[in-house]
């Protein structure tokens, strides 16, 4: 690559657009860990064109989130958020790195990062820039705090964000201590957060030709999750216990425990319960004053438990399961992972494999298909030769 290299709008074309309703998109990938390129993995799973940039020789951290690592040494946790797209290797640090950045992000419609507030503007990168040059461009940012408040300099994590955000104050068993969510479920929310928000952008651009910037926080992110918790607080100074597998609000809505294990009961409705009741053949337990409405159960939810379980002791979970299905009651079993995976409805509607590489899909369905899984997460700089070639740089790694 050259200095002498203007910065100026360029794209490398795929040879065929993906199919999908963001077809022709240009996406350029500036993000690292699971928020943001799961948010580029939704565009691309849509059929957006990404490239996602990493660091020359390291990449993406999630390459090193292990064990458990796949055959090629790359860990199964980057491998679950970045399928559908093309890796380029660039160093930002570097003139030509920041050339080339530049280029991609005056072509691009849209560019997703997670850097820290102000940290861009080294590159040439942030939006304020990069939108006087393509007033089109929508830019996204998915950071720990946002930018302009005392704690915007802080890196961001999900586990910080679930203890800030109140998200561990009210997961795990009552009277014990307070538990992070199994899966990084702030991270989760924050990339379909800032899909919504690209998408909105994106809508709008059709109307006005300016883009937007969407910025969301994992913080933001955390305090969102608490719903109907944190109105119940801010309207009425209620604050939530943790109920372990229960609702607070919705009673009987946890897992009780057959003879052989728990199973998961969701009883949203009087006629629900109405027909929990006759199906465990329990005909005065509808009628009774301290069961009634869904407000008499919750205030004597442990007397509920106790009347529930005395009767599911005397089967197993298999036996209750198929009967209170018949009876159209909510249930469903307690299921670990590899069992998640055997489950033929699980199998045929959301798992695919590309490249030897087994992908949970994205859970969009459209016009009765799955979204397509067309391209293996990429290995480190798979596409960079490809994409400087068809940009005219010269490859100089």
């Amino acid at each position: 690559m050259s200095d002498a290299t203007p910065p100026s709008p360029a794209w490398p074309r795929l040879a065929e657009l993906p199919p999908g309703p963001l077809a022709g998109v240009r996406i350029l990938d500036l993000s690292r860990v699971l928020a943001g390129p799961l948010a580029t993995m939704q565009l691309a799973d849509l059929g957006a064109d990404v490239i996602k940039v990493e660091s020359p020789g390291r990449g993406d951290e999630t390459r090193r989130f292990g064990p458990p690592f796949m055959a090629d040494g790359t860990a199964a946790y980057y491998a679950a958020v970045n399928r559908n797209k093309r890796s380029l290797t660039l160093d930002l640090a570097s003139t030509d790195g920041m050339r080339v950045a530049r280029r991609l992000a005056l072509a691009a419609d849209i560019m997703v990062d997670n850097f820290l507030p102000g940290r861009l503007a080294r590159f040439g990168l942030d939006p304020a820039s990069l939108s006087a040059s393509n007033p089109g461009l929508i830019t996204a940012t998915v950071s720990g705090f946002g930018s302009g408040n005392e704690y915007s300099g802080r890196p961001g994590f999900d586990f910080l964000a679930q203890a800030m955000g109140g998200v561990m104050a009210i997961t795990g068993q009552p009277g014990g201590e307070p538990t992070r969510v199994g899966v990084a479920i702030i991270d989760i929310l924050a990339g379909l957060y800032a899909v919504n928000g690209i998408l909105a952008a994106l809508a709008e651009r059709s109307s006005t030709g300016r883009g937007r910037h969407v910025d969301v926080a994992l913080l933001d992110t955390s305090v969102a999750m608490l719903m109907n918790l944190g109105m119940s607080y801010l309207s009425l100074d209620v604050e939530t216990p943790r109920f372990g597998n229960a609702h607070p609000s919705i009673s009987p809505y946890e897992t009780l425990r057959a003879s052989d294990g728990e199973i998961a009961v969701a009883v949203g409705t009087d006629r629900q319960f109405s027909r929990l009741a006759v199906a465990l053949k329990l005909p005065g337990l509808a009628a009774d004053p301290r069961f009634a409405s869904n407000g008499d159960r919750v205030r004597n939810r442990a007397d509920l438990r106790e009347r529930l379980e005395s009767r599911l002791a005397s089967g197993t979970k298999a036996h209750w399961l198929d009967l209170l299905v018949a009876a159209d009651v909510p249930v469903a079993p307690v299921n670990s992972i590899p069992e998640v995976f055997a489950d033929p409805v699980v199998r045929e509607r959301m798992i695919a494999s590309i490249a030897g590489i087994p992908q949970v899909r994205s859970p969009i369905w459209l016009d009765d298909e799955p979204l397509p899984v067309r391209m293996p997460p990429p290995a480190l700089g798979e596409h960079t030769a490809a994409i400087l070639a068809a940009l005219g740089e010269a490859d100089s790694r």
